[in-house]
């Protein structure tokens, strides 16, 4: 296998994948309820090994595995997508900066489906500008030695406030990315406290506050001062697997207008017919494949450790969910009305595909990151 091709096995194990979401997850994900943690769903996604490939007993996961994960429950639900990405943002900075003794306590309950994960990076003043958080690690003993209370909110984190644990990123030191802590904070610490919100796509997602939070040195993932790192070792993983979620939906709806184009006839032909239309599909599905090979790309090179993984990993996940947004709203146009109306397909993946451009590093985040590396790298 290159970056550029999949293997039998993988092509395989794609099909299969979409075929299991298709009928024994996307029936659950329909019997959510929106904006809720689907406890269910989790549980399936558990039962039938999906969190076991995310979290493999061997190791990390491959970059590439996880993006054909994401890639395919995508195609087939965003919702169960969903679901499996939010755990494995939530835990991996336990995988990779825990200690034994945390990930013992969580990462079975996790791999099983019993443990809901949430990721607390962003706050009400401090979105993409993740360095400039505020949330704060007050002493509760000798300074920098903890133990320590938490004081302050996140917002906009997902899987709030109904997740088991939570990852949280607070300020213990100067002011910049060298001053923050990363700590595991189970939900039933005292002080802890937070509510949903109703946002545009249907996922859970709320705030957390903080009223005095005890954590300890037993807390921290990782070392005290050092969880920016932390959390950019998580995202440099799953940028590009969100760029995989971005081109699994770009693939829907492309699948999608391809069959309305056949089906519906217009001026006195099918409407596959009007090079207007056809020459629109061809271009978007030039486009995802593109996408598609810098995601792969991307995998490979974090799998292959090269030194310029973060670059490519902002790269795959610009062109990929700008690529993504401008398909569904291709496709939609190409349904007409139809595609606007509540419950339809495209409807849904509308709503699905604009929130991608902005978590996890907003567009115009990893544009700087791009040029940034390509300075560094002159």
């Amino acid at each position: 296998m290159t970056a550029f091709a999949l293997g039998p096995q993988e092509r395989t194990w794609c099909a299969e994948l979409r075929a299991l979401t298709a009928g024994q997850l996307r029936p659950l994900a329909e019997r959510g309820e929106p904006g809720r943690v689907n406890r269910p769903l989790v549980a399936a996604l558990g039962e039938h090994g999906l969190l076991r490939r995310v979290f493999p007993a061997d190791g990390p996961v491959r970059a590439l595995d996880l993006c054909l994960l994401r890639e395919s429950l995508a195609q087939e639900s965003t919702e169960a997508e969903t679901a499996l990405a939010l755990q494995g943002l939530g835990t991996y900075p336990v995988v990779q900066s825990g200690t034994d003794a945390q990930r013992d306590r969580w990462l079975p309950e996790v791999v099983a489906g019993r443990a809901v994960a949430a990721f607390a990076l962003s706050e009400p003043d401090a979105g993409s500008d993740a360095a400039a958080l505020t949330l704060a690690a007050e002493p509760d003993g000798p300074p920098g030695a903890g133990p320590w209370r938490l004081t302050g909110e996140k917002c906009w984190i997902s899987n709030a406030p109904e997740a088991d644990f939570v990852t949280v990123f607070a300020r213990t030191g100067r002011a910049g990315p060298r001053g923050i802590t990363a700590f595991l904070v189970p939900a039933d610490r005292p002080g802890l406290s937070g509510e949903p919100l109703d946002m545009l796509s249907p996922h859970p997602i709320g705030t957390l506050v903080f009223d005095g939070v005890p954590v300890s040195r037993d807390d921290v993932l990782g070392e005290v001062d050092r969880g920016f790192g932390v959390a950019m070792r998580t995202l440099n993983l799953f940028r590009p697997s969100v760029g995989a979620f971005a081109v699994g939906m770009a693939q829907a709806a492309l699948d999608a207008a391809l069959a309305h184009a056949a089906d519906r006839t217009a001026f006195g032909g099918p409407l596959k017919d009007l090079q207007s239309v056809s020459h629109q599909l061809a271009e978007t599905a030039t486009r995802i494949e593109a996408a598609r090979l810098l995601v792969y790309a991307a995998a490979a090179a974090y799998d292959s450790n090269a030194p310029d993984i973060a670059k490519r990993s902002a790269m795959a996940k610009l062109l990929a969910t700008e690529t993504a947004q401008h398909a569904v709203d291709i496709c939609v146009q190409i349904h007409g009305a139809r595609a606007l109306r509540r419950g339809h397909l495209l409807e849904h993946l509308y709503r699905e595909v604009r929130a991608p451009r902005i978590y996890e590093g907003a567009t115009e985040v990893q544009r700087s990151i791009i040029a940034k590396e390509l300075y560094r790298e002159g």
